[in-house]
């Protein structure tokens, strides 16, 4: 007891400072084993990236001009079948329903729900307008989440007309690309429709066929679409990885179709089309913005970065966090003549006091 008769607690103390140190020995060695692993290490920057640069909202951007040129896109596609396909419905039929195998969850509703208004000029009219008004839209929406991805100096990005040159190209390569799927796609369809049974061996090689065409196609985005010189090598990874993603969300939607949603579309009907579409082509825009995290992360090498920067201001900062934080302020140049310096100054708590 001291002199006053009250006796002293150390235990409680003990207890009290033992709880946040512990835990704060716990995040020092998470931090300083992924910072160690790049296995750890690099996802968890291409993460952080992805927050920091606002992916979802990058995603939610591309999403809305995608769902807004989709449906005069495909008035324009059954339009122009009913032009050069006037003779045979059949096929018209068949070429529709492969292109919609892009889309595997709502696809059937789509097509059960845009029917070929045989060769009307209205049509075709109404299908280039909307359709290049929200490609040209789905492109300036690409263009702006690569360039914020890659932190290009808003000086520095192409104005509306040079944009709008950029989105062209952008569209005739995806045309094409769209086109070539299509047809392997039609092939298969058409195979299976006259009683052809296609072996493994073949299906895989369609699938791989079909993935190097997307991969193709996500090189093309990737290059095009960013207002700054970027080599193959830079930019390769996140083309494969997203080329493959995108086979998989198609394949994955085939099966649920198949298992779990076969007959309810009768149940859902448009407000299910919207949805689904919508949900569809936002997953689709989410894994574009992610791959081109991925490959800038690599190519900058912005990683490792530390465990605890999006929490707390009380962190030392590793260079890859340096390096990020930079971009994102120099990203802001709105004129050529305007410098901007970036400077950090230390955590406000020191090391030593930081968990006490």
């Amino acid at each position: 007891m001291d002199s006053n008769g009250v006796a002293p607690r150390p235990a409680g103390g003990a207890e009290q400072s033992a709880g946040p140190t512990a835990v704060a020995g716990v995040v020092v060695r998470l931090d300083g084993y992924q910072q160690r692993h790049p296995w750890v290490g690099l996802p968890l920057a291409v993460v952080y990236k992805f927050v920091d640069d606002q992916g979802t909202y990058l995603a939610a951007l591309i999403t809305y001009y995608g769902f807004v040129s989709l449906f005069p896109l495909l008035l324009l596609l059954v339009t122009i079948l009913g032009f050069a396909l006037r003779g045979d419905p059949n096929l018209q039929q068949e070429i529709l329903h492969s292109a919609l195998r892009d889309f595997p969850i709502i696809g059937d509703q789509i097509g059960q729900n845009i029917h070929s208004l045989h060769g009307s000029i209205t049509a075709v009219v109404i299908g280039i307008i909307g359709g290049v008004y929200g490609g040209l839209g789905v492109t300036r929406a690409g263009q702006h989440a690569l360039d914020t991805v890659w932190a290009v100096p808003r000086a520095a990005r192409p104005d509306t007309v040079r944009a709008s040159l950029r989105g062209l190209l952008m569209l005739l390569l995806l045309g094409t690309g769209v086109l070539a799927t299509t047809a392997l796609s039609a092939l298969t369809t058409g195979a299976e429709a006259y009683g052809a049974t296609l072996g493994v061996g073949l299906r895989i090689t369609a699938t791989l066929l079909a993935v190097s065409i997307n991969t193709g196609l996500f090189l093309a985005a990737f290059r095009v679409l960013t207002a700054r010189d970027v080599v193959i090598g830079q930019i390769r990874t996140g083309a494969i990885l997203a080329a493959i993603a995108w086979q998989l969300l198609q394949e994955l939607g085939t099966y649920y179709l198949a298992h779990e949603l076969k007959g309810a579309s009768a149940t859902y009907g448009l407000f299910g089309i919207v949805l689904g579409l919508l949900a569809w082509i936002y997953l689709a825009a989410l894994i574009v913005v992610f791959c081109a995290e991925l490959n800038v992360v690599r190519a900058k090498r912005l990683w490792p970065r530390s465990l605890l920067t999006p929490f707390t201001d009380n962190v030392d900062l590793t260079r890859a966090d340096k390096t990020a934080y930079t971009s994102y302020a120099q990203a802001e140049q709105h004129k050529t003549s305007e410098i901007i310096d970036v400077t950090f100054s230390p955590p406000s708590i020191p090391r030593e006091q930081r968990h006490d």
